[in-house]
């Protein structure tokens, strides 16, 4: 079994204790962090426009993707060190959603977080990004709660069915 990890700021603690129970000890894991393009090429387009281009101090946008590579190498070695077993260390950077879909093409199983509202059950409780990783994935999705599990009570009560049709029974189709 091939097992991917994301590891993202915040919810990283729970995709490895969730994952780890789970997996066989001869899988081969991977942790995975993907550092967001947008940020430091958003620096380097301010500096560009506040100060015009070649003028003004170094390029904000060297340091900002320096400093993140740093933070998800430690970030990486926190989540080797948690795992307590053998596994590779991988680092992109890019379009989030997109780098994560493209490095579970070769996985059996992705393991993420889910990382929106974590105190109601509901679909909310996936940010923009997971929710594009889980509806994509090339392979099977453990899905975690990174903290406790909030109560079955938070779930949304929706919205009320829609009214049955002519010559259509007004039960729900788990009712017939």
């Amino acid at each position: 079994m091939r097992a991917l990890i994301w590891l993202v700021e915040g919810t990283w603690e729970g995709c490895v204790d969730g994952a780890l129970p789970l997996l066989p000890a001869e899988a081969e894991i991977t942790l995975l962090h993907v550092t967001p393009a947008d940020v430091s090429e958003a620096a380097r387009g301010a500096m560009a426009g506040l100060l015009g281009r070649g003028r003004g101090p170094r390029d904000p946008g060297e340091r900002i993707a320096a400093l993140a590579g740093e933070s998800a190498a430690e970030l990486l070695e926190a989540g080797a060190a948690r795992l307590g077993r053998p596994a590779s260390l991988v680092r992109r950077r890019g379009r989030v959603e997109r780098e994560v879909v493209e490095a579970a093409a070769g996985a059996d199983l992705l393991v993420a977080a889910r990382d929106g509202d974590r105190a109601r059950l509901g679909p909310r409780s996936l940010g923009p990004a997971t929710r594009f990783v889980v509806d994509h994935a090339p392979c099977q999705v453990l899905l975690v709660w990174p903290d406790a599990v909030p109560d079955v009570r938070s779930m949304p009560s929706g919205p009320p069915p829609p009214p049955a049709r002519p010559g259509h029974p007004a039960r729900p189709p788990h009712e017939r």
